[in-house]
């Protein structure tokens, strides 16, 4: 008898020792899974609400319309939508704490590919860049890292009489890109 009660010892022992690393393990792959969200991940779990975002050009608040692997899309209070590289946010307040659904990261495709879109429709654009300046044009082409902005007032059409320049901006220099 005196086996059997040292093995049923033996057993509560290691059931005690798996508890233990059962209820250390937890937290740490809490920790491991919460270190594989990006904000980006949580921006798209946050899709349709009111967020902020800081950028070196000012502050964009709005819903967060849509959103890429480079890029947010805020449509800001009577105004029209921004065009938000991520690369140019400082801070973003209103996220989801969370990102644990099925939505994935918004659309595939990065920067360049949604100015394309901008510069196929034409319209006036106002591109504030990260040092503070603004620039508004049509933009005309758009490179793998750069636009080339046919500049001309917000309120005018690209017409040769309306040009007052030709300006490059890399994808770096922008914070913000709006419809004029």
């Amino acid at each position: 008898m005196r086996w059997q009660e040292l093995f049923a010892d033996l057993e509560a022992q290691l059931v005690a020792e798996a508890r233990l690393e059962q209820a250390a393990e937890v937290p740490d792959r809490t920790r491991r899974e919460r270190a594989d969200v990006s904000w980006l991940d949580r921006a798209a779990r946050s899709a349709g609400t009111v967020i902020t975002c800081a950028t070196a050009a000012g502050v964009v608040r709005g819903a967060l319309e849509d959103l890429g692997r480079e890029w947010l899309l805020v449509q800001e209070q009577g105004r029209h939508a921004a065009l938000l590289p991520t690369a140019a946010v400082l801070s973003v307040t209103g996220l989801s704490v969370r990102s644990d659904d099925d939505r994935g990261m918004g659309r595939r495709f990065g920067l360049g590919v949604a100015l394309r879109a901008i510069a196929r429709d034409r319209a006036p654009v106002a591109v504030h860049d990260i040092a503070g300046g603004l620039a508004t044009g049509t933009i005309d082409r758009v490179g793998s890292d750069h636009l080339d902005l046919a500049e001309h007032p917000a309120d005018a059409l690209r017409r040769p009489t309306a040009l007052t320049g030709h300006r490059v901006i890399p994808f770096a220099a922008i914070a913000i890109v709006r419809r004029a």
